[in-house]
């Protein structure tokens, strides 16, 4: 299967008030495995009349919006908000994904607090499941790493990649270094025997639309 890993970085964590100030989406598929560093990779760094954020988040995105400040207008790594997902659908044709009878790319993704933070904001965006939608299900890594007796929340990233045995444990927190970690610590889970010992074409097999 082919999805796209999708990581965001916000000025805080208030999809109504605080604002994307950097996307990147890695498409990773399954069946034909690349080097991590050959992966088609879309980032842009998304620019505000004004920004508003939290100091915390503020600041850890200094270098981000140092590179907004520093930046010329017609950078192509960097975009408005209302040009975002225009840009990202333009990018999704160029990879093969194709739109529905609606026009839209509906994309599985993947990522870290995916379905319960970055997708809040990603509905805020202009053209947000008109342009580009997501498919109900989301892949998000700690499922993967859960240890079912011990833990009592989902486990972080950091924890993830102390778990994969990562020799770089940290969090990035850069857009495109985080979606290419969640392929990272998914890429193991790819070929397990309990998936091996199903018989292609059962039945029960096959997905419910």
């Amino acid at each position: 299967m082919r999805y796209v890993s999708l990581d965001l970085e916000m000025t805080g964590n208030n999809p109504e008030r605080h604002q994307i100030i950097e996307l990147a989406a890695v498409v990773e598929d399954t069946k034909r495995l690349l080097p991590l560093d050959e992966l088609p990779t879309f980032r842009r760094a998304v620019r505000h009349a004004e920004y508003v954020g939290t100091a915390g988040a503020l600041a850890l995105n200094a270098r981000l919006l140092r590179e907004l400040a520093d930046s010329e207008a017609d950078q192509p790594d960097i975009c408005t908000a209302q040009e975002l997902l225009p840009q990202l659908r333009a990018w999704l044709l160029a990879q093969g994904f194709r739109p529905d009878k609606h026009d839209r790319i509906t994309v599985t993704l993947a990522g870290k607090n995916l379905g319960s933070f970055d997708l809040l904001f990603l509905r805020q965006l202009p053209g947000w499941g008109g342009l580009v939608r997501a498919e109900p299900a989301l892949l998000d890594p700690a499922a993967f790493y859960l240890n079912w007796r011990k833990d009592t929340r989902l486990p972080t990233m950091s924890i993830c990649k102390a778990r994969a045995k990562f020799a770089d444990q940290t969090v990035a927190h850069q857009a495109v270094a985080d979606a290419l970690d969640v392929i990272r610590l998914l890429r193991p889970f790819y070929e397990l025997p309990v998936y091996q010992q199903v018989e292609p074409g059962r039945p029960e097999d096959e997905q419910s639309a």
